[in-house]
């Protein structure tokens, strides 16, 4: 037994010290293999095969791009204005009259539109407004230190500009500059460090319908300019570049094509004599102002607008087109610093339906909505319900033709109309009045604020979905027809239009004038499936802007 113990004891040792035995050569061996390899890692590597790099000439890759950029470039400028709030203003204009710079800036006339202020689906007035300056937002950025009077601090912007006569006239857009107290450019040339507003400029004339002004710097010595093209001749798909200080960064190149043309952005009546160049070059604030170009070089249109959500780049930009800003620009540097617009004194609904076309028998032409008394459409005869169609013998396409035909003219001179009046052909010289004048006139005319409240409503119109009322006692002298009450929800009369201008008065379908809810029945039930139904409405309570015209085909 003790001999079994011995020998299980000997055993349990051999193996201790056999695993120690191990152990011990294991590190010893990872030593020797760790150190070799420190030794590998601390030599020298023999680099003598090595060939160093060399940084290689510059090698030449001018593009089209490259050339338009260096050619512009010099002669487009960064504009920096400074707007005092109202009480420093004033306290700095009563004790430094003498110092304070006085912006010369033509008298604001507030100036309206010929065209019906109703616009598209009735967005001209406070709501379109209001979704235009949500969606269309004008791309004067803010500089640095940009944004509201607060705590009487000085209001800071920033917008683009570029040089078209070397004696320093400069062109921009009016939204730059408006209500400026002081306006500064700088130049490309003008040293960096040096003063961040730049050089003092002056205000020649704006044009606030265009959004265009033209602006003057002194300088001693010629300055560069850029090169203006036609507009006309830029297509749908053509290159172009955008050049200008977005988010204050000066002499900023961005390129796109052009993605459509005559694109009117705001539906109401300030869209009138804008009629846009539309591109996806990118552009943002502070781009404002800025040319756009096409690959001659050749300045095409003034950076204007964009269509965003954000306030930054979306995709889609506008441009005012070099021909308007030229002709703009020809008339803001004559003596007057003014654009003269003519103007015959009427209204008109931008688009009509084609079954109110139909209806009134023609396809091409302007349906007169209203007549400006005791002015020049009214001296020659011309009615609301006329059709204009010719103008000297030109066919008249549109509300926009007729726009750009009669603004071009010259107050004082005098046109041929053709217009359409119940189907007859009619003619009628028109003098051609000032437009600024004229509306001037009209601002301070005394309107009809009557107003006719709706009585109860009379029985529901199944074949339109539409309720009329009466008028009510009181209602203005002259004005006939029934009130627009209520509106079905998916009926006919929703779907054209009806249910956003309840409280307006029809005075006639058809262009058979209405003076009664029972009238009106009788016509109603004598419309049929696959009638043309067009309807007349004015607003009792601003009668002086004329008639609406609204229709459709009766399912």
């Amino acid at each position: 037994m003790k001999s079994f113990l011995g020998r299980l004891r000997y055993r349990r040792l051999a193996s201790t010290f056999t695993i120690l035995a191990t152990l011990s050569a294991g590190i010893l061996i990872g030593s020797i293999v760790s150190h070799g390899v420190r030794g590998q890692e601390s030599s020298k590597v023999d680099t003598s095969d090595a060939t160093p790099l060399k940084i290689p000439s510059p090698r030449d890759m001018s593009t089209d791009f490259t050339r338009i950029a260096k050619e512009v470039e010099p002669a487009v400028v960064n504009i920096n204005t400074i707007t005092l709030p109202k009480e420093r203003q004033q306290s700095r204009r009563n004790l430094h009259q003498r110092q304070a710079p006085q912006q010369q800036q033509p008298p604001d006339d507030n100036d309206d539109d010929d065209q019906d202020d109703q616009g598209q689906g009735g967005q001209g007035g406070q709501g379109g407004n209001q979704n235009f300056q949500d969606f269309f937002n004008r791309f004067f950025g803010m500089g640095p230190q940009g944004g509201q009077d607060e705590g009487g601090q000085e209001r800071e912007s920033l917008g683009s500009g570029f040089i078209v006569d070397p004696r320093g006239y400069i062109i921009t857009n009016n939204h730059v500059v408006d209500k400026a107290d002081k306006i500064f450019v700088k130049l490309p040339s003008d040293p960096e460090g040096g003063s961040l507003q730049g050089r003092p400029a002056r205000v020649v004339g704006v044009d606030k319908e265009t959004d265009i002004a033209v602006i003057k710097i002194e300088t001693d010595h010629p300055l560069p300019t850029v090169k203006l093209g036609n507009s006309d001749g830029a297509q749908v798909g053509d290159w172009v570049i955008a050049i200008g200080s977005p988010f204050t960064l000066s002499q900023t190149v961005t390129a796109g094509i052009v993605s459509a043309k005559n694109r009117t952005i705001d539906p109401g009546t300030a869209g009138q004599f804008q009629h846009f160049i539309q591109t996806d070059a990118a552009i943002n604030p502070g781009n404002s102002g800025g040319p756009l170009l096409n690959m001659a070089g050749e300045v095409i249109g003034v950076n204007t607008a964009i269509f965003t959500q954000s306030g930054t780049y979306a995709g889609v930009g506008f441009a005012m087109p070099a021909n308007t800003v030229i002709d703009d620009y020809n008339e803001l540097i004559s003596p007057a610093h003014k654009v003269v617009r003519g103007s015959i004194g009427i209204t008109f609904q931008p688009s009509l339906s084609s079954a109110v076309s139909r209806v009134y028998g023609f396809k091409s032409g302007v349906l007169v909505a209203s007549v400006t008394p005791g002015f020049a459409a009214d001296k020659a005869g011309l009615k609301a319900g006329d059709i204009i169609v010719t103008v000297d013998g030109r066919s008249v396409k549109d509300g926009n033709d007729l726009v750009e035909n009669i603004s071009a003219r010259k107050p004082g001179s005098t046109i041929k109309v053709g217009y359409l009046r119940n189907g007859s052909q009619m003619e009628a010289n028109v003098v051609v009045a000032d437009r600024a004048k004229m509306l001037a006139a009209v601002s301070n005319a005394p309107e009809d604020d009557d107003n006719g409240n709706p009585s109860a409503p009379d029985a529901a119109q199944s074949k339109l979905g539409l309720q009329v009322n009466d008028l009510p006692q009181g209602a203005p002298a002259g004005l006939h027809g029934v009130l627009v009450a209520g509106v079905k929800p998916g009926s006919f009369a929703d779907e054209i239009g009806l249910s956003d201008l309840q409280g307006q008065v029809i005075v006639a379908i058809n262009r058979q004038p209405v003076h009664s809810v029972a009238e009106f029945g009788k016509f109603v039930a004598a419309l049929k499936p696959g009638s043309d139904v067009a309807f007349e409405l004015v607003d009792p309570q601003r009668r002086g802007l004329g008639s609406r015209y609204l229709g459709g085909t009766l399912p």
